[in-house]
């Protein structure tokens, strides 16, 4: 018997549950977003506000910056400036002007000497130039240079540095006229002059002719002992053997170049068998030397050419 199946019309066709429920996993999963990043903090580009000091310091800056004056190593170098007012600075600059300085020599002596910008007028700069004009007896037309070369001059003590310089020179060394080495000056006696007369004695130059030498060559005050003398007189000794009294002669042999003009014309003379006068050989210019050396080589007796020229130049003057 065929079985027929009937579906009441109360009955609905229903899916399980589970086929229509969503899995645990999304029903207990969220949907997150990712969170946007926090502005950024703006930093307020106002500059700060300048404060007076700021202010007047930027004001001398550029002053000097105007004159040609490099002004970060004047400051640099003598950080007083900072405590120095506008138009005592512009007063320094009229008073260098004042004593025949041109823009050229005031850019110069500033870079040498900041000190200058801070010095009193009254009560420095200008005792110094009367001192310079009045007892060093520089005339105008030379202070100028006097100061291009040597502007520490200007910021030192009349009584207690630039008097007892000039005392020392004149007394004690003999120089006459101290306006034709008013560089020296500047200098101190206890640690520049005195060491070096010391020097000469202890390689074996009396006083009177240490003396001699400096007032034939007064610069020979500002040469190290220790890169300049000791090197070239141990060369003059030991590799030239030469005396003592050709230096007395001619002192200028230290202002001379060891590697560059002594020991290669020495070399020069050796090799041609010639002797010369310290004058002679390192005075000349090159062509001139060499045509010395060709002439005393084809003399009979090149060797006399050097006692010659020491007869003639060596004159010692009394202390």
């Amino acid at each position: 018997m065929q079985e027929t199946l009937h579906f009441s019309s109360s009955s609905s066709f229903s899916l399980p549950k589970s086929s229509i429920s969503p899995p645990k996993s999304f029903k207990s999963s969220t949907i997150s977003y990712p969170q946007h990043p926090k502005p950024p903090t703006l930093i307020s580009t106002t500059p700060p506000t300048p404060t007076p000091q700021n202010f007047h310091l930027q004001e001398k800056l550029l002053f000097l910056d105007s004159l040609g004056v490099d002004s970060l190593h004047c400051l640099s170098s003598q950080p007083l400036i900072v405590s120095s007012s506008l138009s005592d600075l512009k007063s320094v600059i009229d008073f260098l002007y004042s004593v025949n300085l041109t823009i050229l020599d005031v850019r110069r002596v500033l870079h040498m000497c900041p000190e200058i910008l801070t010095a009193g007028i009254s009560t420095t700069l200008r005792p110094a130039v009367t001192f310079l004009l009045r007892e060093a007896l520089v005339t105008g037309e030379k202070l100028p240079g006097v100061l291009r070369r040597r502007p520490r001059l200007l910021t030192k003590c009349v009584e207690k540095n630039l008097r007892p310089t000039l005392y020392f020179l004149q007394s004690t060394i003999g120089i006459e006229d101290v306006s034709k080495c008013a560089t020296l000056l500047s200098c101190s006696v206890e640690t520049k002059f005195i060491p070096r007369l010391d020097y000469l004695q202890r390689i074996g130059f009396s006083r009177r002719d240490a003396k001699v030498m400096f007032r034939r060559f007064p610069s020979l005050f500002c040469y190290s002992i220790e890169e300049n003398l000791e090197p070239k007189f141990d060369y003059f000794v030991v590799e030239m053997g030469r005396e003592l009294k050709e230096l007395i002669v001619f002192p200028q042999y230290f202002s001379f170049s060891l590697e560059n003009r002594i020991k290669p014309r020495h070399k020069m003379c050796v090799e041609k068998g010639v002797c010369l006068s310290l004058p002679v050989m390192l005075k000349s210019h090159e062509s001139r030397f060499r045509d010395r050396l060709e002439v005393c080589c084809s003399s009979s007796m090149p060797v006399a050419e050097c006692k010659v020229q020491t007869a003639n130049h060596y004159t010692v003057e009394s202390s």
